[in-house]
């Protein structure tokens, strides 16, 4: 999940820098590709058969602190404990005949989706014919 947010991140950031034409495409596509990512999280909750939930939690680690400065001027440090927020994946039960539904559902949707952003793409190209 957290390399699908950097990769949709990524995406974002590649779409705000992009030219005019670039930037009307990236959002005529946005519904599509979010919906690629959602079905392929179902289908991989029906090819496992469970789903995953992120769950974040804290660990304590040693660290080391700096505490000011020492008398020539180094920085004073010292070792403490910090706190970490960390994430990880916990399997939870799904209901197999809904997640197929569900699927199916999404997949209507995505093709009604493609089929508007193809249109909004050929009004992008039409709008910046220099591409």
């Amino acid at each position: 999940m957290r390399l699908a947010y950097i990769s949709l991140t990524a995406a974002a950031l590649l779409a705000a820098c992009g030219t005019p034409y670039e930037q009307c495409v990236s959002r005529a596509e946005r519904d599509v590709r979010v919906l690629d990512r959602l079905i392929g999280e179902v289908e991989g909750n029906i090819a496992r058969g469970y789903g995953l939930r992120k769950e974040t939690y804290t660990v304590t680690v040693h660290s080391t602190c700096v505490v000011g400065k020492k008398k020539d001027g180094k920085r004073k440090t010292e070792p403490c404990l910090k706190e970490r927020v960390q994430t990880r994946n916990v399997p939870e039960a799904i209901d197999l005949g809904a997640e197929r539904a569900k699927l199916a559902s999404m997949k209507a949707e995505r093709t009604k989706k493609a089929n508007a952003a193809q249109a909004n793409i050929a009004s992008c190209a039409a709008q910046y014919p220099e591409g």
